[in-house]
């Protein structure tokens, strides 16, 4: 079944259950619902078609019905809810059908029961369509939902609390009004005390959605100062970077790097972040993340580091980290979690800016800006020298960029398109602010490009101009202005250095087609479109053949248009408010049946005819109403009426200037027939010179061939010189040979006589050395010799003991015989005996140790005599070296 199929089958069933709620047509829409969602069938619904508009805003009334069950509108929530992730599909679903209010009236029925899941679904879903989108103050419940936010965000419930804070956050951020209202309440003390002690919270989305509320209400006031003084906010720049870096999902991250945006608005925080001591690793992790495969991480990282680049000092910080020169690689052993995340983080936005068309269109857009705002500060830098090499690879994939895409895919891919390659201009721009770059982009970019790119802007916005003048058709045509003007200053900057650009560049100036580009870009509101418009005027003004005439009916029909749209715009606005005044102070007239309500209508009408003057207060209130209801209808028509006026001053416009378009015709095709009369004499003149000039082509054949022999000749001199050439050339390679070797031999000579100073300075320590050990051998002798004479000592004690002994043991045999005698003296023999076999012992212990030491000394001798000899030969050897050996080296090294 196809989509339209699909889309009448369930507009069919809205009706049937709106005239009859039963639950057979309940579950019957609920099936058709369900075939919807299973179709991706977006760019349908959200078309502009009566079919489809007719079917949302069937589900929305149905949806805000609170008699509609609960399961039926759960489902209708999460059919819209699978569009709320595409930009214009929640563009649409936002301020066309107002999927908001209808949201915050169900929550509002169900107030009172916030733990159904219907409610957790509703809020879920207005955090996504809320997140980076301005809501209307004036919207219907929305004074209820924030009462409701601001009374459940205490609640028990972690999944009610985190939806609610999330709502909460994306309806502070950047709306004035909502933050006064929140103010004006009065448990708004009570409220900031919640936020304070969920900043302790375990969950860190909690605590980002937190930080993100008090910095939207409270970042200029006391309870503000206080909550992001100079102590407390290193920690909180510390706790936005680890959730950026290793957050637990997207949702966090965004809300954290928002949060960072938000702050850095604020100059006294933007200053404490260039203070931040950590700044430069947090920096080079969060490039990391631009290797992510997650476009959405991506897009995110890089909008962070625009915002970083709105402050010079931190601007010059990514531009260091960006674009320096990629350092060497890190060992394996090494920390690789830095490494790895800030490897060559310029590749990646390459990566990024080329990403294809129809895919997410923030990826390319942030890098875009993201790389013009590093070039301009890099311009003028030493960093400008180093990024010529990146700047050579990231032309050749933008510049492709700049081709023009197959006009049959529709105006969404040309909006794209038309976006992406004004950023490109953009960046190319920047580059030629230096001449080096400028050159660059002078080589690689053709004038065909920016032709081809014009011409297609340029049809694009006349076929816009000519359809119907809806408000996506004027949007696209100023894009398409804007980008042209664009290009065609991207042209002015590069005609100098290019001549076929310039030749372009003042072509395109004479087209009528520029009239549309330079009236819209004139009467514009911003100030750099109206300074490039005026440039462009500046060279165009001058040429022949510019439609200046035409540009000032131009800009005058703009101008009206611009004023009387202001007027309606204002008149729409104060009837508006009109009658929402009447809808607040008699929300009761709203109850009536219809039937009542035309019957009283008719009978005041009645009245009003007759003359009858109103008593009542409630008819007097009718009376009012259907003035002002008049009144609206006149002003309506007189504004349809100022419109076909305009519509007539603007045909009669294009009349007038269709009337000097024939003027210019028939004086151009008089000035085309003098002209062609010309032409003719000048023919005749021709033929006349022709003849003659056909003789003088006779001589010169004849001279081209003599200078064809010449010519052989030549050639022949030619190849004889080519052939000296190549001598010449291979006897040049022979010098340089030679040239290389003598260079070599120049290399080793110095090395050798660095290695003979080292010899030298070797032979003279080893010189010195062997004067010390003779010294010492003197001193070596000179105490062997006392040792030697103290042993013949000790050998003369040891004769004389010898000799004691002998005649002790005589005179023991004399005594022996006497024994029987001398018994008295007996024990006292007996105890001299003793002291003197001591004695005998103790001389023998001293003579062996004395032997002992004469044989070390003798073997430590022997050492010392082996060690003179060989020094002895070293110094005989190095003599001989460094007197005839280095000397014959040298010589040969110097021949050589």
């Amino acid at each position: 079944m196809d989509v339209s199929t699909c889309l009448k089958s369930l507009l069919l069933a809205i009706r049937q259950y709106r005239n009859n709620r039963s639950a057979l047509n309940a579950s019957q829409l609920q099936k058709h619902i369900e075939d919807i969602s299973g179709l991706k069938c977006s760019g349908v619904l959200f078309s502009g078609q009566v079919l489809p508009s007719e079917c949302l805003s069937g589900l929305m009334e149905v949806a805000g019905d609170p008699n509609t069950s609960h399961a039926l509108t759960g489902t209708i929530i999460s059919l819209l809810a699978q569009f709320a992730s595409d930009g214009e599909t929640k563009e649409a679903l936002h301020s066309s059908y107002n999927f908001t209010g209808t949201l915050a009236a169900i929550i509002h029925c169900n107030r009172t029961t916030p733990e159904e899941p219907l409610v957790l679904q509703c809020l879920n879903v207005l955090q996504r369509l809320t997140y980076n989108v301005r809501t209307l103050h004036c919207a219907s419940h929305i004074h209820e939902l924030i009462s409701f936010l601001m009374q459940h965000v205490q609640s028990s419930n972690d999944d009610i609390v985190k939806a609610c804070l999330g709502l909460m956050a994306n309806l502070c951020r950047h709306d004035v009004t909502v933050q006064t209202h929140i103010k004006s309440q009065s448990n708004v003390k009570a409220f900031y005390r919640a936020l304070i002690n969920f900043l302790g919270h375990n969950c860190l989305t909690v605590v980002v959605f937190a930080l993100s509320i008090l910095s939207s209400l409270t970042l200029n006031e006391e309870v503000g100062q206080k909550l992001f003084n100079a102590k407390n906010i290193h920690q909180t720049f510390q706790l936005i970077f680890n959730i950026t870096v290793n957050g637990d999902g997207t949702l966090t991250r965004n809300y954290a790097v928002d949060l960072l945006v938000d702050l850095l608005k604020n100059p006294k925080i933007a200053d404490y972040l260039t203070k931040y001591k950590h700044l430069s690793v947090c920096l080079s992790e969060v490039l990391g993340l631009l290797h992510s495969k997650d476009p959405d991480t991506a897009s995110k990282v890089m909008e962070l580091l625009v915002s970083l680049c709105s402050v010079p000092v931190l601007r010059k910080l990514v531009c260091e980290t960006v674009l320096r020169p990629p350092a060497p690689r890190l060992q394996p052993g090494t920390r690789k979690g830095v490494q790895a995340r800030g490897s060559e983080p310029s590749l990646a936005l390459v990566h990024w800016v080329t990403s294809p068309l129809d895919g997410p269109e923030q990826c390319y857009m942030q890098a875009l800006s993201l790389l013009a705002e590093l070039f301009e500060e890099a311009i003028g830098s030493s960093l400008c020298s180093s990024a010529q090499s990146f700047v050579e690879l990231l032309l050749q994939e933008v510049l492709v960029l700049l081709q023009s895409p197959d006009s049959t895919e529709g105006d969404q891919l040309l909006k794209k398109h038309c976006l992406r390659a004004g950023r490109v201009v953009d960046f190319l721009l920047v580059l030629c602010g230096d001449d080096a770059l400028r050159m660059l982009v002078s080589q690689r970019l053709g004038p065909e490009v920016c032709v081809s790119q014009v011409e297609l802007l340029l049809s694009c916005s006349q076929d816009l101009t000519g359809s119907t003048c809806s408000t996506s058709s004027y949007q696209l045509s100023q894009l398409c202005a804007e980008v042209v003007l664009k290009t065609l200053e991207l042209m002015s900057h590069l005609r100098q250095t290019m001549p076929d650009m310039e030749t372009s560049f003042y072509r395109i100036l004479q087209d009528q087609r520029m009239v549309t580009p330079l009236s819209l870009a004139l009467t514009s509101n911003c100030r750099e479109h109206v300074q490039i418009a005026l440039r462009i005027l500046f060279e165009a003004a001058p040429l022949p053949d510019f439609p200046s005439v035409i540009l000032g009916d131009s800009i005058a029909a703009n101008n009206a248009y611009r004023q009387r749209d202001g007027g309606l715009s204002i008149r729409s606005s104060s009837a508006s408010e009109d009658a929402s005044f009447i809808s607040k102070s008699f929300p009761m007239m709203h109850t009536e049946p219809s039937g009542s309500a035309s019957h009283s209508i008719d009978s005041l009408i009645e009245k009003l005819q007759n003359g009858v003057e109103l008593q009542e207060k409630v008819k007097d209130v009718h009376m009012s109403e259907i003035i002002d209801v008049y009144e609206q209808k006149l002003s309506a028509l007189a504004s349809k009426e100022s419109r076909l006026q305009d519509l007539l001053e603007a045909k009669a416009l294009a009349l007038s200037q269709a009337d000097r378009l024939i003027a210019q015709y028939r004086c151009q095709r008089a000035q085309a027939e003098a002209e062609a009369r010309k032409l003719a004499s000048l023919l005749k003149d021709t033929e006349r010179r022709k003849e003659d000039l056909q003789a003088e082509l006779n001589d010169q054949l004849l001279e081209v061939e003599r200078l064809k022999s010449d010519s052989q000749q030549l050639l022949q001199h030619n190849s004889r010189l080519q052939a000296v050439a190549d001598q010449h050339q291979e006897l040049k390679g022979t010098y340089n040979q030679l040239l290389s070797r003598y260079d070599k031999s120049e290399g080793t000579l110095k090395e050798l006589q660095a290695a003979h100073i080292s010899i030298t300075q070797q032979a003279e320590g080893l010189r010195k050395t062997n004067e010390g050990l003779r010294l010492q051998q003197e001193r070596t002798l000179a105490e062997l010799a006392e040792k030697e004479q103290h042993i013949k000592d000790l050998k003369a004690d040891v004769l004389e003991k010898d000799s004691n002994i002998t005649g002790l043991q005589n005179e023991l045999r004399r005594q022996e015989e006497q024994i029987k005698e001398m018994e008295e003296n007996i024990s006292i023999l007996r105890k001299e005996l003793n002291k003197t076999e001591q004695a005998r012992k103790d001389t023998s212990i001293k003579a062996s140790s004395l032997e002992l030491q004469k044989s070390q000394l003798e073997a430590k001798l022997e050492k010392i005599e082996e060690e003179l000899g060989k020094h002895t030969q070293m110094i005989a050897m190095i003599h001989s070296l460094s007197s005839g050996k280095l000397k014959g080296d040298v010589t040969a090294n110097l021949s050589l």
